[in-house]
């Protein structure tokens, strides 16, 4: 493991296992593995030792501005360092990718990351309110 800089080649976006799961409605990894991939088109990396369990959306750095989503779904730029997994490290246990890098510079859409937030943050208040 790396532990990487955010803010110059590449920042994250922190998603809470619970936010991902009512995003793409599964709790199995699989399958989580498989919706990530084709919503975000980009590397994703899954922590389930840190922080309640956590995926990772590695997107291209931005300059400073409004992330709607900070509360449930931060930002994470400039003086922020990720630990970053070996390329070949694709399955648990530990720090792992879901959705490993296909080239260099491969990164997620902030569009795409944004609406998983905004589906995942629906999903829960709506599951919240019944």
């Amino acid at each position: 493991m790396a532990l990487l800089p955010c803010g110059r080649r590449f920042d994250a976006v922190r998603l809470p296992e619970r936010l991902v799961r009512s995003a793409v409605r599964s709790t199995d990894p699989q399958v989580i593995a498989a919706r990530l991939a084709q919503s975000l088109d980009g590397p994703v990396i899954y922590d389930g030792r840190t922080l309640g369990s956590t995926y990772y959306a590695l997107t291209r750095p931005r300059r400073r501005g409004t992330w709607r989503h900070e509360d449930v779904a931060p930002w994470l730029g400039a003086d922020t360092f990720l630990g970053v997994p070996r390329l070949s490290r694709t399955e648990p246990p530990g720090t792992h990718w879901v959705v490993a890098p296909r080239y260099e510079g491969d990164l997620c859409e902030p569009l795409a990351v944004e609406a998983l937030s905004r589906i995942g943050r629906s999903a829960d208040e709506g599951a919240e309110q019944c």
